[in-house]
């Protein structure tokens, strides 16, 4: 039921080549390929070569990780149709966007209102193109919390829009599954990595909350994309590691229905 993969920001440092060479020999299925160093917005070029590099060592594209945020980025020269455009030639199914740069409890109705208009917005031109937006949980936007995500989601109200998840750092285990049964009608992709407090752990330390993650959001009829984000000191040895358990993780569950 998952599609394993890599977030690729989780190794900035290193050239796309050696990052599809990494999951290629982790036995993982798929990358999400950031827009700020790997695919940077508009660089058609690049996405292009990305995605050939991709598709040549047998993996798939599982979204585009933009830095657009909704409410701000297009009146700051960073229009989404080059977010789109670079996504199209990458080909991603998905694009990743961030929801505004505010918390949610600092954001007045007028600035929730900002940030909807153009999630409708870009949601309706990604439509148009057969790609899915997809916005960011994480904090320093309004969907830091599972109730504000949740309010955005049902405010945009656009059958295009869908979010991602991950554990909040430092949630116990009944937060995060409450959490991620709030989005899940919503849900896109998981980013996957345990912390304990601010420290990258081994993912395998994170064993009893992601068997409960996991067995929520699959889904017997669809393949979700489950993406390693982080790994211990940035190693890609860890990172090999890593991959081997959610690997083992994800083999317990049946094959989507066809």
């Amino acid at each position: 039921m998952f599609q394993t993969g890599l977030v690729s920001i989780t190794f900035r440092q290193l050239p796309p080549a050696r990052i599809v060479e990494l999951v290629a020999q982790a036995q993982l299925q798929a990358i999400e390929w950031g827009g700020d160093v790997h695919v940077p917005h508009g660089d058609l070029q690049a996405a292009r070569d990305v995605q050939t590099l991709t598709r040549n060592a047998g993996l798939v594209v599982a979204a585009y990780g933009s830095y657009y945020r909704a409410g701000h980025s297009e009146n700051e020269g960073d229009a989404f149709q080059a977010v789109l455009d670079t996504a199209l030639a990458l080909g991603a199914p998905v694009i990743r966007v961030w929801a505004g740069k505010m918390d949610s409890d600092k954001a007045d109705s007028a600035y929730r209102h900002l940030v909807t208009q153009d999630l409708q917005r870009i949601c309706e031109l990604a439509a148009r193109a057969g790609v899915t937006v997809a916005t960011e949980f994480h904090r320093g936007t309004l969907t830091d919390t599972a109730a504000s995500a949740r309010q955005l989601l049902l405010e945009t109200e656009h059958p295009n829009v869908k979010t991602l998840w991950q554990p909040r750092v430092s949630a116990p285990i009944p937060e995060a599954m409450a959490d991620l049964e709030r989005l899940l009608p919503w849900l896109a992709h998981l980013h996957v990595f345990h912390w304990r407090g601010s420290q990258r752990r081994p993912l395998a330390q994170g064993q009893e909350a992601w068997s409960f993650y996991l067995s929520m959001a699959s889904d017997i009829n669809l393949r979700r994309p489950a993406l390693i984000e982080f790994v211990q000191n940035d190693e890609p040895e860890q990172f090999l590691q890593d991959a081997q358990t959610l690997r083992q993780w994800c083999g317990h569950f049946p094959e989507p229905r066809r």
